[in-house]
């Protein structure tokens, strides 16, 4: 069953400029650690970021709340599975608003889809529940892809 879905589309110049303009501070304030190794060793930088923010934008209309109630812009990082598919990993006030959406005897899946072509950056960001399994174990519902049901 599906809780949220969320989508953004941004002009990547727009973070080309925000990157001239404020450098460090813009992506010490955005993002997470891991996008910000991942994305500065990107040929293309601005648009390695303006995916990755996009994402947090998706993903914070897919939690129904943007940035408010607690959930900040580091709560939620675009991280990569062995596969290479993207996803999010949650914390802080992201992931308490994910467990909140995750009924019980549920656990939650995120899907996250991100792509780019000069000059725009969009991402699709679907969060959806389904039965847990008679042996999961339940966590917090904010780990990376599919999650565990509601925080203890």
């Amino acid at each position: 069953m599906i809780v949220g879905i969320g989508s953004d589309l941004i002009d990547i110049r727009r973070v080309e400029r925000t990157l001239e303009r404020f450098g460090e501070r813009f992506v010490q304030r955005i993002f997470t650690e891991t996008e910000r190794g991942k994305s500065d060793r990107r040929a293309n930088r601005a648009a390695s970021y303006a995916k990755r923010f996009a994402a947090k934008e998706a993903c914070s209309k897919a939690l129904g709340t943007g940035f408010r109630r607690g959930v900040f812009w580091r709560d939620m990082g675009v991280v990569n599975l062995p596969s290479g598919k993207p996803t999010m990993k949650l914390t802080g006030g992201a992931a308490r608003r994910l467990a909140e959406l995750t009924p019980p005897g549920m656990i939650a899946q995120l899907d996250l889809t991100i792509t780019d072509d000069h000059p725009l950056a969009q991402a699709i960001v679907i969060i959806s529940v389904v039965p847990m399994p008679a042996h999961a174990n339940p966590g917090t519902g904010a780990d990376v892809g599919t999650a565990a049901g509601r925080a203890p």
